[in-house]
């Protein structure tokens, strides 16, 4: 990392943030006004929505570990510092791609850009053409456990496999979106033989998230984590994400097949029977040329050490996310993205939490590290290369992830994705109840939460996490929707949206509390026996044998 922009950053982190009481109450006592300071740093358009690898990030990486320091937070980072340096690979389409279908007669349809087709973006070759027939492979998901196998019975050795966005409605959500994930459906056609992906939406799926919009961002880069040969890391380098095509380009893929795209699509979206897999009667021609950086950017991690000599060694990680998007094409005469609730409002929170813990009762008996990560916004990577590649000596126990916690309205519940797999369930359970607000079960199981934030990649190094959401109770839900379809992802995400501080002083007190009981706990948290996800991907000493 520049240590440049760092620098320039620390004075005016310092004077933003107003000093916390000389006192020590007798419990938490979390500040809005403290919530409303750092938020308004981060968010400011000095920082230029904090893209990672950019220098409005590295201000606010500074910002950050300047506050660790001021509440005496040891460096958890590399060389005795605050930060992780995470090597990084930039990509993005050069040009806007050329996709053309062919039918059987060989007559070519183009798929308009924008309209039709969106390029995909990966960091493999600069250049990359190929040519397959096509097969429609339902959603792309193999589920052994639950006996579901979209590519039993189909040949796609050495062709392009077209399938659904998101995963089978009959899942349980959080495997449904562990299942529906990009990662997970690319490793499954490359295993299965297929040259490349294409996503299709749905009809509801574009009425959720509206394809056209995609087109204002095309051009943000991408990016994934460098290994030690220097190549960006690739899940599933042979079965490339090609593109996404909308609803009516889908229309031309599926031109001359046994069914309709509108039929099949109709199946997705009641929920109702299976849905149909089949070969297409088209073929796809594809090039892509990609633009290519190599850069760095930063995990900011500060450390409070356990004070109990048995349990030090077992660390409970609380981590947000500190970058945002960054600068896009302008939309209402605004360009910066500034990223207020996503995530200015999770790095705030976990910052009071930390003022908590150092202000609040005796030190924590397992060691807290307080963990800002880089590039969620590019794919959970700061997050990812973490969970592989600690900086803390010890045992990474439990993860508490905040990530864009709606802010606008005084929260009555709070939804705690993940939290019933493990052990962490009770302690939040008795947290809500600490500061009177409920648990409410996901309100929004389509958008397949679980898997789009940091603690999922703990979660896949064996590691017991809960993500924790504001609420639809007491008009949360209209915040909520509301947030999602006019400012997530866009610049009205900034400091005019009417945050209410006070709720985010509320979000950190229950952080603070699920924490500190974490924290304090005669055994560390495991995984619940036959657990989808601790089965999956933890060891068997984290597993509970109840």
């Amino acid at each position: 990392m520049n240590p440049s922009p760092i620098l320039a950053g620390l004075a005016a982190a310092a004077m933003l943030v107003s000093s916390a009481s000389a006192q020590t109450p007798a419990g938490f006592q979390p500040s809005a006004d403290n919530i409303r300071a750092h938020v308004g740093f981060l968010a400011s358009d000095l920082l230029e929505g904090r893209e990672a690898g950019s220098k409005g990030y590295d201000i606010a990486a500074g910002y950050v570990a300047s506050q660790f320091a001021q509440l005496g937070l040891k460096p958890a980072g590399q060389d005795g510092t605050y930060f992780q340096t995470v090597p990084l690979v930039a990509f993005r389409p050069a040009e806007e791609g050329v996709f053309t279908v062919r039918g059987k007669d060989g007559v070519a349809a183009p798929l308009v850009f924008g309209e039709e087709v969106l390029s995909g973006r990966n960091a493999g070759p600069r250049d990359h053409k190929v040519s397959a027939p096509l097969v429609f492979a339902g959603w792309g998901v193999v589920a052994p456990e639950k006996k579901h196998d979209d590519y039993k019975g189909l040949s796609v050795k050495g062709k392009i496999v077209v399938v659904l966005t998101g995963g089978p409605p009959g899942f349980q959500t959080e495997e449904r979106a562990f299942y529906g994930n990009a990662r997970t459906k690319q490793l499954a056609a490359a295993k299965a033989g297929a040259v490349g992906v294409i996503y299709v939406s749905t009809p509801k799926d574009e009425a959720r998230r509206p394809f056209v919009e995609g087109k204002r961002t095309w051009r943000a880069w991408s990016m994934t984590w460098r290994g030690p040969d220097g190549k960006g890391f690739e899940a599933a380098p042979g079965a490339p994400g090609l593109g996404s095509v909308s609803v009516k380009g889908a229309e031309k893929l599926f031109a001359g097949a046994p069914k309709t795209f509108a039929e099949v699509a109709a199946t997705a979206d009641s929920g109702k029977g299976a849905v149909p897999r089949f070969p297409l009667t088209t073929s796809l021609d594809v090039t892509l040329r990609t633009e290519v950086k190599t850069i760095q950017s930063a995990n900011v991690a500060g450390l409070i050490e356990g004070s109990d000599p048995k349990l030090k060694d077992e660390v409970i990680v609380l981590s947000a996310h500190l970058d945002h998007i960054g600068v896009t094409a302008p939309l209402n005469g605004d360009e910066i993205n500034n990223g207020a609730l996503d995530n200015a409002g999770g790095i705030a929170t976990t910052l009071e939490v930390a003022r908590g813990f150092r202000e609040v009762g005796k030190a924590p008996r397992r060691s807290v590290l307080f963990l800002a990560v880089t590039a969620e916004e590019k794919g959970l990577l700061g997050a990812e290369y973490f969970a592989r590649n600690p900086t803390v000596p010890g045992a990474l126990v439990a993860n508490v992830n905040l990530d864009m916690p709606i802010l606008t309205y005084d929260f009555l519940d709070v939804v705690a994705f993940g939290a019933e797999r493990s052990t962490l369930a009770p302690a939040v359970q008795r947290a809500a109840q600490r500061v009177g607000v409920a648990l409410s079960p996901d309100p929004m199981p389509e958008e397949g939460l679980f898997t789009r934030s940091d603690h999922f990649r703990f979660v896949e190094v064996g590691v017991p996490s809960t993500f924790l959401m504001t609420g639809f109770q007491n008009g949360g839900e209209a915040k909520f929707r509301g947030f999602l379809k006019d400012c997530y992802h866009k610049p009205c995400d900034d400091l005019g949206q009417g945050i209410d501080y006070a709720a985010g002083a509320k979000f950190a007190w229950i952080n603070y509390e699920i924490a500190r009981e974490l924290a304090d706990a005669d055994a560390r948290p495991q995984w619940n026996k036959g657990d989808f996800f601790g089965t999956r991907f933890a060891p068997a000493h984290a597993i509970a044998d109840r």
